[in-house]
Order: C-alpha cells, then sequence, then structure tokens
C-alpha cells in the first residue's frame, strides 16, 4: 500500500513486502527486466513522473492518438490536491468535496477518534454538512501557478565556492517566495529544486486548512488481506474516503475546477495519473546510491524494525493502547517494508551494473567539456564521504526529536532563534512564507497520548543511545543519568506543551519567553539543538551544496545528449504519469487487469474469514445487494511512487475511472528503476466506489454529488 508520508529524511515511503520466495523471485526478475529501461537514459514507454509544464506531449500522441491541451492540462492542475500529511488527492464536486485514500486520510481519521469511538475501526458518514469532523492540523494544498527561476537562482551563487553558492541561493530562493506572496495576494509560494539542482522552479499554492472529514470506510475493507495481500495482485480493496474544503468564512469551497466522474474503463484503455509522487532516486550517481544503500536505509530501517517491535509490544496491553497505536503502527510498518525492498533493489548487482552503464555513457559524451579538471562525478562522491561522517549521528538527534511533544519544543526554540533575523537568513523552514504552516502543526488542537508519547520518546532516546553508545557526551546530556523510559516519562510528565494555551504563550513571546522557559521539554530540546545545528551546517555546506553544483552540471550534459526525454526525480510536487489499463504475465500466466466483488468474497472464503481476510458485518450482510460482476480494482502502467496514493486516475476526457492505492511485487525498485513489463500500478475502480457507497453504506447523498457533475 503505497504509504502518505512527509517527504523529508525521515519520510515514511511506499512499503515493500518480501515475505517468501515466490516474492524474492519476483522481485530479483522484475529487476534483472530493469536493467535493460529506466530514467537517467531517454524515457521508455510509459516510464516518466512528467512535469506538467513539459509534458510528454509527443508520446502521448504518437502511441495513444491524445494529445492534451493546455486547458485541459491547467483544469487537470487545479483538480489535484495535496495532503500535508504526504498524499494525493483530487476535487470531485463543486461544492469541495476532496477524494484521496483511507490510508492517506488515516492519521486524521486517528485524531478524530476517540475512547469508545474508533473510527478507523467502524468507519465514519457523515450524512449532513453539520456532521462533518473538522480536522485538527490537516492542510490541503491546490497547485495553482508556475514559474521557472532557474536563471535567477543560478545567477545569485555565481563565481562562488559551492557552500557560499547553496547559501546564496537559499537566500535567493527566499526571496523569490515572499516576492511572489505579495505578487500573487498571498499564495503558499515554494522554490522547488528540480533535477538536484539543474533547475529551479516557483510554484505557488492556494492553501485551505478548514478540511472536514466526510466518508470513511472501515479500516478492515480499506486494507483488505493485510500485510498478506500488500503489494499483491489480484487485490480487493476501498481504499477511499472523503474530505470536504470550507472557505475562511465557514462555506463549502466551490472549484474552479473538479473532476467529473466516469462510466468506468476497459483492458487497453489510457489510464492518466494526477499526483505528487514523493522522493525518486533515479538520477543518483552510483556513489550517491552506494550511500544510500550502505547507510542511509540501513539506519533508517534498524531504527523502523526496533519501533515496530516496541509498538506491538505496546498494543499489546490493552485495548485502549491498540487504539491509539495502530496508526503509527501501520506507518511505521509500510515504512519499514519500503525500505526493506529498496535495500533489496540496491543490492542487486544487475541494477548496480545498469546505473553504472548509464554514468559511463553520460562520461563518454561530457569527456571534452570537463575543464580545469572538475568531474562532477568525483565531486558528488566526495560530498557522500563527508556525509557519512555524519548520517549517523544526525539520524540519532533526529530520532530522540521526533515525538509529538519534543518536535512541538524544538520548534519553539528554534522560532525564538530564527523569527529576530531577516527571513531570507533563517533556516528554511521558517522563512515567512513556511510560518502558517509551522504554525498549523504548532497549535494542532489533536489529542497527544502520555503514555504512548513517553513510549515514543523513550524509543527515540533508545536509538540514540544505541547509535552513538552510552558514554557519548549528547547521549548522557539528553538522558541525565536516567534510563531512555525513565527520561522519557520525567519529560512526557513534566511538560506542560501538551496545552497549546502554552505552545502558544512560548511561541509569542519569542526569546524571552523561552529562554526563561524552565519547561523540561524545552530544556531538553535546548541541549541538542547546538549539536544538530552543527551537523546541519556541515551537511548544506560539504554535502548538499557539493551536490547541487554537481548535478547541476550533469544535468545540463543530459539535457544536451538526450533532449527533453530526461524528466526530473520526483519531489512531492504534481506531476502527470500515463499508461495503459493492462495485466502482465507471471510464471506463465495471465494476472488480469481487474477484479471485481466476487472475487472479494471468494477470498475471503477461500481463506476462512480469518483475519485480515475477515469482512466487516455490514459488507458480509450487503453481499445479496451487491453486484458481484462490479470491477473492484484494477491495474495500470502508469508510473508511480509513495505519495501517489490518492492520485485520481482520468480518461482522455479528465473523468474519474480510479483512484491509486497502491503498486503490484514489481513496484518495489520504483525509486530507481521502472519496467512498464511488469510495474504496475493498482487502483480502485470507479464502478467499485459507486457501487459499494451506495449499497453498502447507503450513501446516496455523498454518491449523488459525485455523480452531480458526470456526463
Amino acid at each position: 500500500m503505497c504509504a502518505r508520508g512527509v517527504y523529508t529524511e525521515s519520510a515514511r515511503l511506499c512499503p515493500m513486502k518480501i515475505t517468501h520466495p515466490r516474492t524474492l523471485r519476483t522481485l530479483m526478475a522484475s529487476l534483472m527486466l530493469a536493467a535493460f529501461a529506466g530514467a537517467g537514459s531517454p524515457a521508455h514507454a510509459d516510464e516518466g513522473m512528467w512535469l506538467l509544464t513539459k509534458p510528454p506531449v509527443d508520446i502521448l500522441s504518437s502511441r495513444f492518438g491524445f494529445t492534451p491541451s493546455s486547458d485541459w492540462l491547467e483544469h487537470m492542475q487545479k483538480s489535484a490536491v495535496r495532503f500535508n500529511t504526504g498524499g494525493s488527492g483530487s476535487l470531485v464536486s463543486a461544492d469541495g468535496l476532496v477524494m484521496t485514500n483511507h490510508h492517506v486520510g488515516s492519521d486524521m481519521i486517528a485524531k478524530l477518534s476517540s475512547p469508545g469511538n474508533d473510527l478507523l475501526t467502524k468507519g465514519f458518514h457523515a450524512r449532513t454538512r453539520g456532521e462533518e469532523l473538522r480536522c485538527p492540523d490537516l492542510e490541503i494544498n491546490i497547485l495553482w501557478q508556475v514559474e521557472d527561476v532557474t536563471q535567477r537562482v543560478k545567477d545569485a551563487g555565481a563565481n562562488m565556492t559551492p557552500a557560499e553558492a547553496n547559501t546564496a541561493r537559499r537566500k535567493m530562493m527566499a526571496t523569490i517566495e515572499q516576492e511572489a506572496k505579495e505578487k500573487t495576494g498571498g499564495l503558499d509560494c515554494q522554490v522547488v529544486t528540480l533535477y538536484a539542482g539543474g533547475q529551479y522552479h516557483l510554484y505557488c499554492y492556494k492553501r485551505y486548512t478548514d478540511v472536514r472529514l466526510v466518508f470513511a470506510p472501515e479500516q478492515q475493507i480499506a486494507f483488505f488481506g493485510g500485510d498478506t495481500d500488500n503489494f499483491e495482485f489480484p487485490r480487493f480493496n476501498l481504499d477511499v474516503c472523503f474530505f470536504r474544503i470550507y472557505e475562511d468564512n465557514g462555506q463549502p469551497l466551490k472549484p474552479q475546477h473538479f473532476l467529473k466522474w466516469s462510466d468506468g474503463a476497459k483492458e487497453g484503455d489510457l489510464a492518466l495519473v494526477f499526483g505528487h509522487p514523493g522522493r525518486t532516486s533515479r538520477q543518483f550517481t552510483t556513489d550517491h546510491l552506494r550511500f544510500v544503500r550502505d547507510v542511509g536505509l540501513p539506519q533508517r530501517l534498524m531504527g523502523l524494525t526496533l519501533r515496530e517491535i516496541q509498538l506491538q509490544t505496546f498494543m499489546g496491553r490493552s485495548e485502549e493502547f491498540e487504539r491509539i497505536a495502530k496508526d503509527e503502527n501501520f506507518g511505521v510498518a509500510n515504512s519499514r517494508k519500503a525500505l526493506t525492498g529498496q535495500i533489496g533493489g540496491l543490492q542487486d548487482p544487475e541494477l548496480m551494473a545498469r546505473k553504472a552503464g548509464e554514468e559511463k555513457k553520460l562520461k563518454e559524451f561530457a569527456k571534452d567539456k570537463m575543464s580545469g579538471g572538475k568531474d562532477p562525478w568525483a565531486s558528488i562522491a566526495a560530498a557522500q564521504e563527508i556525509h557519512r561522517s555524519i548520517a549517523v549521528r544526525r539520524s540519532a538527534i533526529g530520532a530522540a526529536l521526533a515525538g509529538e511533544l519534543s518536535g512541538p519544543a524544538l520548534t519553539l526554540v528554534r522560532l525564538a532563534e530564527e523569527l529576530p533575523k531577516p527571513s531570507t537568513e533563517r533556516l528554511r523552514e521558517y522563512r515567512d512564507t513556511a510560518l502558517p504552516t509551522v504554525y498549523l502543526g504548532l497549535y494542532s488542537e489533536a489529542p497527544i497520548y502520555e503514555a504512548l508519547e513517553i513510549d515514543r520518546m523513550a524509543a527515540g532516546l533508545q536509538y540514540m543511545a544505541m547509535m552513538l553508545g552510552g558514554d557519548d557526551p549528547l547521549v548522557q546530556v539528553a538522558l541525565a543519568g536516567k534510563s531512555p523510559r525513565d527520561r522519557a516519562a520525567e519529560l512526557v510528565s513534566g511538560t506542560k506543551l501538551k496545552s497549546v494555551e502554552e505552545r502558544k504563550r512560548l511561541a509569542e513571546g519569542g526569546k524571552d519567553a523561552v529562554a526563561s522557559s524552565t519547561d523540561p521539554m524545552i530544556a531538553f530540546a535546548k541541549s541538542l539543538d547546538a549539536e544538530s545545528r552543527r551537523l546541519r551546517k556541515i551537511f548544506e555546506d560539504e554535502v548538499e551544496a557539493k551536490e547541487r553544483e554537481g548535478y547541476a552540471q550533469i544535468a545540463d550534459w543530459k539535457f544536451q545528449s538526450l533532449g527533453d526525454s530526461v524528466y526530473p526525480d520526483a519531489t512531492f510536487t504534481l506531476r502527470m504519469s500515463f499508461g495503459p489499463i493492462t495485466g502482465w504475465e507471471e510464471s506463465g500466466q495471465k494476472v488480469p487487469a481487474f477484479t471485481t466483488f466476487a472475487g472479494l468474497y471468494e477470498r475471503a472464503q477461500e481463506r476462512n474469514f480469518r483475519p485480515p481476510f475477515d469482512l466487516p458485518q455490514r459488507w458480509a450482510e450487503a453481499k445479496s445487494k451487491l453486484d458481484l460482476s462490479v470491477p473492484f480494482n484494477f491495474v495500470c502502467t502508469a508510473d508511480i511512487i509513495g505519495g501517489n496514493s490518492g492520485s485520481p486516475v482520468v480518461n482522455t476526457e479528465g473523468e474519474v475511472i480510479g483512484l491509486i492505492f497502491d503498486g503490484n511485487i514489481h513496484s518495489l525498485v520504483g525509486n530507481f528503476v521502472f519496467d512498464e513489463r511488469v510495474n504496475r500500478a493498482v487502483a480502485v475502480d470507479s464502478r467499485g466506489i459507486i457501487e459499494g457507497l451506495r449499497k453498502v453504506y447507503a450513501a446516496d447523498e455523498l454518491v449523488s454529488e459525485i455523480l452531480g457533475g458526470a456526463r
């Protein structure tokens, strides 16, 4: 199941699953095939996460007879949405109704639950606007305009050392963002780095924070088959939920653009996906990939595996503990699987050999262009050595500060330090244009469960001590002479930051209020902040700066060599992907493109209705009402990755034919390679969504709203 998640260094990614020998064999077979296809060279067939400002018009026209107009692309752009929880969605009604995956919305669904009212288990359906539940800290963005600002950003760093240039570029990016915010009347403006520094685009979003839950099915039908069927196909999941955007006046959004519903699609039809893929590494050099394989991913996998074990223990203590922790456990398990699959891909010699071959060809093309001994590949390789020297320490400190209380404490400490500076000189996440999102999270009314927070913080401190050693001076400062669990209990029990009013008081009081605070969590954040900042500066000046300079040059040579067939790595910004609805060959047998409701009940019965193949009661009772021949899930060759969860799948008329929620087993290496012969995106069929809403949930008013825009 493609995971939600904010795509930073601690991102949740599209989960990976390697559970049995057949899975391992099919994964390695996919890798072998992928050795002959992929990014870093001209895009092949259905590969590509394309910018809407540079769509693959020639490919679509020549292969599918479809030429998207600029108006069509603008309509799709302004109908697509991005969730700050890490996922995609789309506007599907004239009254601001937003469709996404249940697993994208599950964080909010969990926050809106309470003891005795577990919405993840029983589902939720607001039959009137008054019953809709306002989400505590959800933000939805709609991309409104894009501008290429590459020259301004690059010129700002001209004729400087890499570190000086990186600082100058960041300042210019902040300046451009602030100018754009004022020019656009308050849009949320962000400069996005593309091609790892080859280009810079200004993305301006309409931002909405009054978002309310409208409908969510039971998690059991949204994730039917659980881990056993995750990343497999056939699938039978109603992985959908609906929210509604409200404007500042308290009325539902009346969007200029929203998607109409279709009457479905058939095998062979073109499927187009518009979403926000998180992060890919298809343009990375081999040295950079070696760092990811040997250092970055293993560190994160260790922490996630440890946390998953701890959460299982915590959840076993009581039904209430299970309720409050199961969403976190879901995310941790997904991420652990994601990293397992990514490491498995990078450990395959065929994949690395293929990357080295691409690199060799480009080096041959550029050999006469590398004047003065400047070798961008060597510069990136040197940056990875520096990264190796600080990665463990950065990861350890990050884990200790990743809690629901330690995180806000660090935010308060850094707000106090950063806000007195000019916006262009602050840490990037505290520039003026970013502050609304900072405050949205800081002032969230979402419940904080003390027992879970102690467990979470103890896990972070334990990871820190494991990675750095118990005698490390910073570990000793963090633990203050106590065990990780005792220290966590002391901090969580003693802090006042569980109160939103206290967070507001400290934020509004600024540097003086934070400096005079005796709150133990504030003191804890201060004790780690200096070292965290020191390591961040090394990373920005000696790793990121060299990477940006090196990749900018490599990108320029790729453009010269390959032209517009080079698409940028994913950056959790809006992209377009495409491909026909079609199954694939597996062990000599055809895997069908569609499943039906009949298959759901057959799958449940063949597994004796045992978890995770048990059906919610209302689904068991609704079997006789359903048309069991209605398509439920389908697969297409569109190129997706984590972050695409919740992306609409549309036909050439821009009508919804499905909803992306997963990839198949062969998509596990999608961070690095793509092969349309076996890589498949998995979607909920538009007909299956309507059938379930009507006949299982009697959500007639919701169906009427959705179909109100249909032909």
